[in-house]
């Protein structure tokens, strides 16, 4: 992203706050004749910044979709340079093999030719003065012939698989091409997304700033009341060791920029954050949001523990890591910065745990936060 717009996003993500979350049809109060005028609680301002919140967060979310698309790409395309790279170092060791093996042919022919006189082992042996020695030379003969043959196997085993290794070769290296064109048009496609989002941001007053703002807090205020009032969530757990150390080096992170792309160690995106905490934990997992969803062990919402990972959207387009008491640490979208939000600052998918073995470790205090670095369970700055 430009500095240009990352400047632009930063600036109005500071105006703006909150996260992005759903907005729940309470957050828009219907209009009544006590609503007062501009931007009442169920004014036509407030309609209208209820729509081009819903707006923005989809333009959010279709960026983040394609962020993620991208990661993966990224992802197949490291696997598939490496695959090319050891596809090629075996077809040159294949191809020293096949010389090796071509010369070694030939010198048996040409021993063979040299110890072949042209008559038969029959008459040499009627002819001789010597009959041992003629015998003696027939072995041989016969010797080098049986060696040749099996020279000659290997030969044609070594020529067929340096053949399928050049083969796979090719094949591996159309793909790296073919994953690299994917790569920059998926990479285009996400710089359009937040170009679609700068358009947006560049559009609106600072009114509409002040009301985007309210309706998120509204909104993120409403979802997380809904969620924890409903039983949804787990009581207080403990994590594993592994959980407890992903959860530190997230927590570290506080403060960082979102980068679309990035996995540290000067910024990151979300699922950028999620998979390098919990590989400095000693536990990789996979790099994008929609792999994480559909490669880890699902858990209910109501046995959650610090270091879980909650996924969000239907399309499993973002990821926050779960701390205890509902809040999450999280790399919300471009132009904010790593913090920590109630766990329904966007709507929920559900969640999977990365270390299904581990055992949980208490007592648990959770890391120490610096100050403005989390959002309270109602929305607000604590």
């Amino acid at each position: 992203m430009s500095g240009r717009i990352l400047r632009l996003v930063c600036t109005v993500a500071v105006a703006t706050g909150a996260l992005l979350a759903p907005v729940p049809a309470v957050a828009v109060p219907a209009p009544g004749p006590s609503a007062s005028a501009g931007a009442g609680a169920g004014g036509p301002e407030v309609r209208s910044a209820a729509r081009l919140l819903t707006n923005l967060q989809q333009r959010y979310r279709e960026a983040e979709r394609a962020t993620e698309t991208y990661n993966a790409t990224v992802e197949k395309l490291g696997r598939q340079r490496t695959e090319v790279a050891r596809l090629d170092a075996r077809l040159v060791g294949a191809r020293l093999s096949l010389h090796d093996s071509r010369g070694a042919a030939g010198r048996l022919a040409r021993q063979q030719y040299q110890s072949s006189s042209g008559i038969s082992s029959y008459l040499r042996l009627l002819l001789t003065r010597d009959p041992q020695r003629a015998l003696d030379e027939g072995q041989v003969i016969r010797q080098l012939s049986r060696e040749r043959v099996k020279a000659m196997d290997r030969l044609a085993g070594s020529e067929r698989h340096t053949e399928g290794l050049a083969r796979r070769a090719r094949k591996a290296l159309d793909d790296q091409l073919t994953l690299a064109a994917r790569q920059k048009k998926e990479r285009d496609a996400v710089r359009e997304r937040l170009k679609d989002v700068e358009k947006l941001l560049a559009s609106l007053t600072a009114r509409q700033l002040a009301e985007l703002d309210a309706l998120e807090k509204r909104g993120t205020e409403a979802a997380q009341r809904k969620l924890v009032t409903s039983g949804a969530l787990s009581s207080v757990r403990a994590p594993s060791p592994e959980g407890r150390e992903a959860v530190e080096y997230a927590v570290k992170q506080l403060g960082k920029p979102y980068r679309w792309g990035a996995t540290g160690p000067g910024s990151y995106d979300c699922s950028g954050l999620t998979s390098q905490a919990w590989d400095h934990a000693g536990q990789p997992i996979p790099r994008t949001s929609q792999e994480q969803w559909a490669r880890l062990p699902r858990i209910p919402l109501t046995e959650l523990r610090p270091g879980d990972l909650v996924v969000y959207f239907p399309e499993a387009t973002h990821v926050a890591m779960y701390m205890g008491d509902g809040m999450v640490v999280q790399a919300p979208r471009p132009g904010t910065k790593i913090k920590i939000s109630p766990i329904a600052a966007n709507p929920v998918l559900g969640a999977v745990r990365p270390d299904p073995a581990g055992k949980p470790v208490g007592p648990y205090t959770p890391p120490a936060l610096p100050s403005g670095a989390a959002d309270g369970p109602d929305g607000s700055t604590r």
